[in-house]
């Protein structure tokens, strides 16, 4: 049943997600404002990142689209790290004990913060895209990139046919705009 129930999301995601990433929904707007915990207590804000790039990793421990970015994200954000940019991954709706036990064994060495009643990623999920999907998972295994003064600069809806786990196009943005700003 539970095979049944991840073929279907990894069908419906299918269909409709090719949608959302051509789109680049929200590209150029205001990134929502957000103040979340993190796994280690801490609380984080948006508003408290001006100034720097922001890579927001929307993600759940049951989707396998983010624990195959998982090794990826890290490296990203030890490439990163000394240039300016903050890295986050954002979990869905999920008690702490369950992000806890499954990213044991990641051990990022960057904020996982929970957005534990999906409000966040509600706020970030485009009107009209992968109409199948609760507001709140509609971001769920996507990539975000916010510049200094918090405009949505990439925004990457999970496209399972053009699926990319070692983050090159977000890389590729990142690269353009660290040396815009320079």
């Amino acid at each position: 049943m539970k095979y049944l129930v991840t073929a279907i999301i990894v069908l419906v995601l299918s269909v409709f997600s090719s949608y959302g990433q051509e789109a680049q929904h929200l590209i150029g707007s205001t990134a929502p404002s957000f103040t979340l915990k993190a796994m280690d207590g801490k609380t984080y804000s948006l508003e408290q990142m001006r100034g720097k790039y922001v890579v927001l990793h929307f993600a759940a421990t049951w989707c396998p689209f983010c624990n195959a970015e998982a090794p990826n994200i890290e490296a990203l954000y030890k490439d990163y790290r000394d240039k300016g940019v903050e890295v986050f991954i954002v979990d869905v709706k999920e008690d702490k004990t369950v992000v806890e036990k499954s990213l044991n064994r990641f051990s990022f060495s960057f904020p996982v913060l929970l957005d534990e009643k999906g409000a966040v990623s509600a706020a970030y999920a485009p009107e009209g895209v992968q109409p199948a999907l609760a507001r709140d998972e509609v971001p769920i295994a996507s990539n975000l990139i916010i510049d200094k003064e918090g405009k949505i600069r990439f925004y990457s809806l999970l496209n399972t046919t053009n699926f990319d786990a070692k983050l090159v196009q977000l890389r590729q943005k990142l690269d353009e705009l660290i040396a815009g700003s320079n």
